[in-house]
């Protein structure tokens, strides 16, 4: 089974202002000069499908300047949904993990909700056909032959991102991560194994929130109490480290009598350490205990993939390195990473930070035992991030069934000819695959593996979608009609609030 992205449209999302692009099954390579927006395109569905990209970790970048939000919408089609199903309304299968919740259910009526998708009666763009002569196919149109659903996701440039399905009613993003399963393939893949850990905790949590239900609300909870803890640290940090005391319930002399109308002024933030505290311990055990499962899940396809790609006798490894190692450790991890917390609080408060948490995880991967970011060749690393990445592809499709989008965003300009070929054989073998190239010598051969490549002319594309204007994406009746019922769901939303 697998989830395919019939429809793609974009409204100020970075370069592009409005943007209507078909898709179908099959490899797809988007060509074109660079600057063009080649890689906005990708990168909308990698937004879409994890709810975040490998270039930026803010939303700001994301949205057109000179806008406030910007709007991904995609129709996906479920490949082997029967007559009636809603594609990619499927809860993640994921061994070891709860249910996802089930979607609001939308106060608009079957008419309005058909609406609220993208229209499958407009013109499809024209595409250029491809290079070989051979590789001409009739564009096959999945959203005409099965039923499709529409995501949509608004990205603000300040404030929290939401979601609707079908237009219906106003979720929150997390609702909608998973449901267009994908894996990118990218120039960067490289830091993955070289760069540092934020790059490497950017990946655990694109697969965490592909793979573990929950797992992208856990996260955010955790970076929201580390926020404020953080801001009480500095506070402390301006009053009592000027002093040269802490509190004694952290392990320091107490304030002298002189020094008690002081105390008692920082007896509000000292309290309200204690509650962040513990809150920053309870959803960070949760967090780490997710990340620990994963990794756990990635590490033995890692290191047989590694295998098969270098044809080496090196044996590559993965391990999860977290902050709060205490959880790796037998029996209740809470009260350990506690004290160590009291242990380090003076330094905390000098610095104003949060010194041990999720935030400073990392995962090592290593070559016969030996770091590979500071002893691996520039093309040992290219094969573990290849590695690492087929795993999680693989990882997707056999938790939940659904093979993911693989995206290949202009890799084949940085490979070798060895590392293309092993690239191709993979993805190939996948139901659906969008290859983006600047120059036509950078667009594989897809003929050796028995198959062809549609081809976008990106800059056909832009010319066209230049020229539309916002309103004929829908009618402006058709916009009226779901506006108004917008208006209404969230007005029955808050009310039951």
């Amino acid at each position: 089974m697998s989830v395919i992205v019939s429809r793609l449209a974009l409204d100020h999302f970075r370069s592009w202002d409005h943007c209507i692009i078909d898709l179908s099954e099959g490899v797809t390579v988007i060509r074109g000069a660079n600057g063009m927006g080649k890689t906005n395109l990708v990168e909308a569905i990698e937004v879409l499908s994890t709810g975040s990209s490998h270039r930026t970790s803010s939303s700001l970048p994301l949205v057109q300047r000179g806008y406030d939000s910007a709007t991904v919408r995609a129709n996906i089609v479920d490949t082997n949904a029967t007559d009636g199903e809603a594609a990619g309304l499927q809860p993640r299968n994921i061994a070891e993990s709860a249910n996802t919740e089930s979607a609001p259910e939308s106060s608009e009526s079957n008419s309005e909700e058909q609406n609220g998708k993208l229209n499958s009666n407009q013109d499809s763009l024209q595409n250029s056909p491809s290079d070989h002569d051979d590789a001409a196919q009739p564009d096959h149109n999945t959203q005409d032959r099965a039923p499709y659903t529409t995501i949509e996701l608004t990205i603000r440039a300040h404030g929290a991102n939401r979601a609707r399905i079908d237009g219906g009613a106003s979720m929150y993003m997390r609702d909608i991560l998973g449901r267009i399963p994908s894996v990118s393939f990218t120039p960067e893949d490289q830091r993955l194994v070289s760069g540092d850990p934020a790059t490497r905790r950017g990946f655990i949590n694109q697969a965490g929130t592909l793979l573990i239900p929950g797992y992208d609300e856990v996260h955010q909870t955790c970076a929201k109490i580390a926020k404020q803890r953080a801001a009480l640290l500095k506070q402390l940090g301006k009053s009592s480290v000027q002093d040269g005391r802490y509190d004694n319930r952290y392990g320091q002399s107490a304030p002298s009598d002189a020094d008690a109308g002081q105390a008692a002024a920082m007896q509000p933030a000292l309290s309200g350490l204690e509650i962040w505290t513990g809150q920053f311990i309870e959803s960070g055990v949760e967090l780490t205990r997710m990340r620990k499962r994963l990794i756990d899940q990635l590490a033995p396809l890692f290191s047989q993939n590694y295998d098969a790609l270098s044809g080496s006798e090196q044996h590559a490894s993965l391990a999860y390195l977290p902050s709060f190692d205490e959880v790796l450790e037998d029996g209740e991890p809470h009260q350990l990473i506690s004290r160590r917390f009291q242990r380090i609080y003076p330094g905390e408060v000098a610095r104003g930070q949060n010194l041990i948490g999720p935030h400073r995880d990392d995962m090592a991967m290593t070559l016969d035992g030996v770091p590979a970011k500071e002893f691996a060749s520039n093309g040992e690393m290219w094969t573990m991030a290849l590695a690492l990445k087929m795993a999680l592809a693989a990882l997707v499709e056999r938790a939940t069934g659904n093979a993911p989008m693989v995206i290949l965003d202009d890799v084949f300009a940085q490979l070798d000819e060895t590392r293309r070929r092993q690239i191709l054989e993979f993805a190939v073998r996948r139901d659906q695959v969008l290859i983006t190239a600047a120059a036509a010598a950078d667009v594989p051969d897809l003929s050796p593996y028995g198959t062809h490549a549609r081809i976008v002319d990106i800059a056909a594309l832009r010319r066209q979608s230049d020229d539309e204007q916002a309103g004929q994406l829908l009618t402006d009746e058709t916009v009226a009609r779901i506006k108004a019922a917008r208006q209404q769901a969230d007005a029955q939303g808050e009310a039951s609030a």
